[in-house]
């Protein structure tokens, strides 16, 4: 690892924030083009994504944030609890004080389903810690909500109700 002066790292990890966003709008943009017949268009968006997902992961490198698979996993528990107990009850509030029903909900979901990502790799640590393998399961995520499932999806989904037809597997 590169040492970096503290400058630098924050540097690292507003342009790492910066990419990874810019990455999750280009493949937004991307699913509209494709949406209105864009396909060059929607092509065009995928591939700038991708070269963004290259840039912040250089940057997330640089930082030495990647440690080991359980230091890994403890600092996903961390940052998942984080948002579930802390930022999305926040975000709610402000969104039902300010009457937007949509932002709530969103934030809502959002929260149920880091508590289930939470679980699952505090799930994942324990079996590692103890030396035991992972079970190999599927898992398959509810493209309405994101929440996340083992094995298969459920006939509707526990948090949102979206129907089974919903849930598409992960990769």
């Amino acid at each position: 690892m590169v040492r970096t002066t503290d400058k630098t790292n924050e540097n690292l990890k507003a342009a790492f924030a910066g990419e990874s966003q810019a990455n999750r709008r280009y493949l937004a943009f991307a699913q509209k083009a494709e949406e209105e017949g864009a396909t060059q268009a929607a092509k065009l968006f995928r591939a700038a994504a991708e070269a963004e997902t290259i840039h912040a992961l250089n940057h997330l490198r640089i930082t030495g944030e990647i440690k080991s698979t359980i230091g890994n996993l403890d600092a996903a528990v961390s940052g998942e609890t984080f948002e579930f107990k802390k930022m999305y009850p926040e975000y709610i509030n402000r969104a039902k004080q300010e009457g937007n029903k949509q932002a709530a909900w969103s934030f809502d979901v959002a929260s149920k389903v880091e508590q289930v990502h939470a679980r699952l790799f505090q799930k994942a640590i324990d079996a590692l810690k103890n030396k035991r393998q992972l079970e190999k399961v599927d898992y398959y995520v509810c493209g309405v909500c994101g929440n996340t499932v083992e094995g298969a999806p459920p006939e509707n989904c526990p948090i949102c109700g979206a129907p089974k037809e919903n849930f598409f597997k992960s990769v």
